[in-house]
């Protein structure tokens, strides 16, 4: 059966709580997807008769020169497919499964607007209904100013999908079963990995294949023995890997869906900082100033898991009709946050530093607004809002950012700059197969 052209997408993500603990498989994070998508299309790559290429072309529009060519061949003593340029785990977990020999596919990529900030322009906005619906940004794509969304992961898991779909044998994987869904999450995982050259906590893949949900972290150990792309036996080790068929292969990750929700009549709001911060960094100081104060620091992380979990409980307990009362969300907000500027005074690691402790603060003042963190790591780049899902409580607070002034960190001397809503807000469902004709236009 020939093969046709085909879309997946995979959402973005933000982390409401955990930032940090969910490095430890003691704790938990809550992350919500969100409903910015990264789309992948696929589709045969055309040649002329009697040409036979190895290769992937993929290209990414919204971007100048974004396209990357593939070439692939079988290595030998089973170590799955060799891939130029990029060690590409998905080639060779198919190769276990059906052919080794491939089809040239051209892949397509695109981006939601709010995944990255749109250059500065004079010109008065558009109307919703005039904006494209994929911008072309004009830069390169390593000059985008990424707005925190997790655009890494819901790439590499919506590729990862489109590539599953396409290769393997029909009625052999299906984005709709479970257990298909799951060895997705656990080849993403390895794929984002060897793309990051490190094991992370792995809950913006997670996010991307799931959407929202309670997640605990599978253990570093999994993809240690893993080994590289061509090495011998890759392929055998990455199929028990994927499919879970022992006991050292399977996955001790938690991702608990029924544990979260947004309820009816509250939404999430994004809003992106002009100012940056480095992640990493913060990261090795946290953990750093954990391994020297352990006794402190384990006490913190207790306390704050805790307060994540009734932040997760109360929102369930609103969903389902259990509690009315928004105030309850409010304080267990106030006591996540009070830990957080806690940690960032004992580590000195800005995860809400002044800056952001003014603007939040500012925020939350504004009627309809249930409370607001510095999420996952914390910086200077992007907070989260939980508000009443009332067009009013958005309108107010565009105005109070439309003229934020931000206050100089004396600490580091920093200033954040513009600060805007991002047109995003929480998404319960995770990677799906998309109607391809919507994308005709771009394509």
């Amino acid at each position: 059966m020939p093969l046709l052209r085909q879309a997946v997408s995979a959402p973005g993500k933000v982390f409401l709580a955990g930032g940090y603990l969910v490095l430890d498989r003691a704790y938990t994070a809550l992350v919500f997807g969100l409903d910015a998508r990264i789309h992948a299309i696929i589709e045969p790559l055309p040649t002329s008769p009697g040409v036979t290429l190895s290769e992937i072309i993929v290209k990414s529009p919204q971007f100048r020169d974004a396209s990357w060519t593939y070439g692939y061949r079988l290595a030998p003593d089973g170590g799955g497919i060799d891939i130029t340029q990029l060690r590409v785990f998905v080639l060779s977990y198919v190769a276990t499964i059906a052919s080794p020999t491939f089809q040239p596919a051209s892949i397509k990529i695109f981006a939601d607007n709010d995944y990255y900030t749109k250059p500065y322009s004079d010109e008065p906005p558009m109307h919703a209904a005039q904006q494209e619906r994929f911008f072309n940004f004009q830069v390169p794509l390593w000059e985008a100013h990424k707005t925190g969304l997790g655009s890494s992961a819901a790439l590499v898991t919506a590729v990862t999908a489109a590539l599953l779909v396409h290769y393997l044998p029909e009625g052999s994987f299906s984005l709709t079963d479970e257990v298909d869904k799951k060895r997705l999450h656990n080849l993403a995982q390895a794929a984002h990995c060897a793309a990051q050259g490190k094991v992370g906590s792995g809950f913006d893949v997670a996010s991307a294949v799931y959407g929202s949900c309670l997640y605990r972290r599978f253990s570093p150990s999994l993809l240690e023995s893993l080994g590289t792309s061509g090495s011998p036996n890759f392929g055998t080790r990455l199929k028990a890997l994927v499919e879970e068929s022992s006991p050292a292969s399977t996955w001790d990750t938690e991702i608990k869906k029924s544990a979260v929700a947004i309820p009816k009549g509250i939404r999430l709001v994004m809003c992106d900082v002009d100012c940056g911060s480095e992640t990493p960094g913060m990261v090795k100081k946290v953990l750093a100033w954990r391994k020297e104060n352990p006794d402190i620091a384990n006490k913190l992380w207790s306390e704050l898991q805790s307060y994540n979990e009734d932040l997760a409980t109360k929102l369930k307990d609103i969903e389902e009709g259990r509690l009315s009362d928004y105030g309850a969300l409010t304080s267990c907000i106030g006591k996540i946050r009070s830990h957080i500027r806690e940690m960032s005074r004992l580590s000195a690691v800005p995860i809400e530093p002044p800056a952001q402790t003014h603007l939040l603060d500012a925020c939350s003042n504004v009627s309809g607004v249930i409370g607001g963190v510095v999420p996952g790591a914390g910086g200077y780049d992007a907070i989260v809002l939980l508000i009443e899902d009332d067009e009013k409580v958005v309108t107010e607070l565009r105005r109070l950012l439309a003229g934020w002034k931000g206050v100089k960190d004396e600490t580091d001397g920093v200033t954040i700059g513009k600060v805007s809503i991002l047109g995003v807000r929480e998404e319960m469902q995770g990677v799906r197969v998309e109607n391809v004709k919507q994308y005709e236009q771009e394509v």
